[in-house]
């Protein structure tokens, strides 16, 4: 694992330097919006897509993080437009997607990325805890995929999602409430990818095994410690093999991709074992 000033996930200046792939401009006079873009993952694809040239969109509910945000990503030199909503409320993501074409006159892709979850075991979910994962984590990202398809199909354009899931193919125990929610979000682009082809517009998910970011620091020591486990690499992935995973689904490398679920996992949806809460006594192996 990388572990950067004490936390997880690489630090600002390290993403500034990742060898990337791809080419310097190959997102240039091109609109993305990432959502949740202010740390962990969001804010490592949308470095990446800063440095690849790209104007940004970003969001968020907490107005100095959000800033801050957007400050480190302007200093790849680009602009960076950020606007303070939840992607819960519909009239809200409206809003911002209406302000994105009324400065830029355009928006090319959206990343759904903007997400969370906190460990526990499923007998113990409240009403509060199960809606709000719930309500972000599948119904924001619908709110969001459904503005801006309708600005694409109103102006005849083609368009671009790339929604952040989750590597759910052997359940998720410990988070059943995001597995639930995830599972939402790739079906929901399958079946998407299907109606809005006629529309030109890509719909695919990228779905992370244990990739370490920010938000390892979620879980407790017992379950973090399972992480590196969870696959037959056995060691957890990191920020940079998300973000340029969502690049290369939404760059002209994907032009033949949609409804389809990029595993990032390190084959851990044919061997996996992370328990986010620790492995319970029953689970231990001898």
């Amino acid at each position: 694992m990388t572990i950067a000033k004490g936390e997880f996930g690489f630090s600002a200046a390290e993403l500034a330097e990742k060898p990337t792939v791809f080419a310097s401009d190959l997102f240039k006079d091109q609109v993305v919006v990432v959502t949740g873009a202010g740390s962990g993952l969001g804010r490592a694809i949308a470095a990446l897509f800063a440095r690849l040239g790209a104007t940004l969109a970003i969001c968020g509910r907490n107005p100095e993080k959000l800033e801050a945000g957007a400050e480190y990503l302007r200093s790849f030199g680009g602009e960076v437009f950020s606007y303070q909503m939840t992607i819960r409320d519909p009239e809200q993501v409206e809003a911002f997607v209406d302000a994105i074409h009324e400065r830029f006159g355009r928006l090319d892709v959206l990343v759904n990325n903007a997400g969370g979850q906190f460990p526990q075991a499923a007998l113990d979910f409240t009403a509060k805890g199960w809606n709000a994962v719930i309500d972000t984590n599948l119904n924001g990202t619908w709110w969001m995929t459904q503005a801006v398809a309708r600005k694409w199909v109103e102006s005849k354009t083609q368009g671009n999602i790339v929604s952040i899931v989750a590597d759910i193919w052997r359940g998720m125990p410990g988070i059943a409430h995001t597995c639930a929610a995830r599972a939402g979000v790739i079906y929901l682009s399958k079946t998407l990818a299907v109606e809005w082809a006629p529309h030109g517009i890509r719909v695919n998910c990228v779905a992370p095994g244990c990739n370490e970011s920010s938000g390892f620091a979620n879980y407790p020591p017992e379950g973090s410690a399972t992480f590196k486990e969870s696959n037959p690499m056995r060691h957890a992935g990191d920020e940079w093999d998300i973000a340029e995973a969502v690049v290369y689904v939404a760059a002209p490398s994907g032009k033949f991709v949609t409804g389809e679920v990029l595993n990032v996992d390190g084959g851990q949806q044919l061997w996996g074992d992370p328990w986010p809460t620790g492995r319970p006594d029953y689970f231990k192996i001898a």
